[in-house]
């Protein structure tokens, strides 16, 4: 079957499309013929080998696809790598079918992402109605559902997205004030001037001067939830900075919750749910055939892109 492999770490030139063996079925597994894989900025720091899990080359990147199953069901999965291919394996506890409602698309946005910020917004920083968040990258694949999510569940959404084209999708999904995100070193300052104060709930995925900005813009007793850091500018906050005003930073790796009963099995049910209604609409982004993955990374780095993007492995 037809693949992309990494062979070693580099740019997005080290991404190959290969023929390489079909996966051997496993005892608790489905093998999923892949119609798209999502693409992520996961994808990234395992081509760079910046990942939270050791990486071993070669390696088939992709940690989300959407497909069918040998008796033609459709579903989507989540994986340990290995989705940019035509087949993949991928566990049954973290596969699920789609309903007839949503698209294939709209199902790939939902499987890491859509879950992603499910539960950093309700289970990391159990946001409700009186809460004021700052969402970073909110034009992107997890920033756009959050935007989405965070509206029902009654809170005030502070936006961070680049330029006008973007700025203007975010409002369109129900932001209540758009910050450009180039600027950090004023960041905390107009924070606090469209919330008239600080917010009480933050996400975080940039690092560097955002981190920073975003910890000075957070309200005393408030949560922040860390999920990235695509600059690579890792940031350490002592235990002082945080008692001094009682604020409480939380890290978040989907994949700790793989193995956690009921926890993505409940996450999925509600995202496909308000999917069906049409209270989220999940942001379809570019759509590359397997050939220009290279160009897919290179562009998701790049901010050229908005909402999901994917890899097309069907025509």
């Amino acid at each position: 079957m037809r693949a992309i492999v990494i062979s070693r770490a580099g740019g997005p030139e080290v991404l190959q499309n290969r023929e390489i063996p079909n996966p051997t079925p496993m005892a608790g597994h489905h093998v999923v013929n892949v119609s798209r894989a999502g693409v992520n900025y996961a994808d990234i720091h395992l081509r760079e080998n910046g990942y939270l899990a050791p990486v071993e080359y070669p390696i088939t990147p992709g940690n989300e696809v959407m497909g069918t199953l040998p008796d033609g069901r459709r579903v989507v999965a989540l994986s340990r790598g290995g989705g940019y291919a035509e087949q993949t394996l991928v566990h049954r506890a973290v596969t699920w079918e789609v309903p007839d409602e949503v698209t294939d698309e709209q199902a790939v946005a939902l499987g890491l992402q859509g879950n992603t910020a499910w539960h950093l917004l309700n289970t990391v920083l159990r946001v409700s109605r009186g809460d004021s968040i700052l969402i970073p990258a909110a034009a992107g694949g997890v920033g756009s559902l959050a935007v989405q999510l965070a509206k029902g569940l009654g809170a005030r959404v502070i936006a961070l997205a680049g330029g006008q084209e973007k700025g203007d999708l975010v409002r369109n999904l129900g932001a209540d004030h758009v910050l450009d995100s180039g600027s950090p070193e004023t960041l905390a300052a107009h924070i606090l001037d469209v919330n008239d104060g600080p917010v009480t709930a933050a996400l975080e995925m940039t690092g560097g001067a955002v981190f920073d900005a975003t910890l000075e813009a957070l309200a005393p007793r408030g949560r922040m939830a860390v999920y990235g850091c695509v600059s690579g500018e890792r940031r350490e906050v002592s235990v002082e900075t945080l008692m001094q005003s009682s604020k409480a930073i939380s890290g978040f790796w989907l994949p700790n919750l793989y193995g956690v009963r009921y926890a993505l099995r409940d996450s999925m049910k509600e995202l496909f749910a308000a999917t069906a209604r049409g209270d989220l609409q999940p942001v379809v982004g570019p759509c590359y055939m397997l050939d220009h993955a290279a160009q897919a990374h290179f562009d998701l780095e790049n901010r050229r892109t908005v909402g999901k993007v994917m890899i097309k492995l069907t025509r």
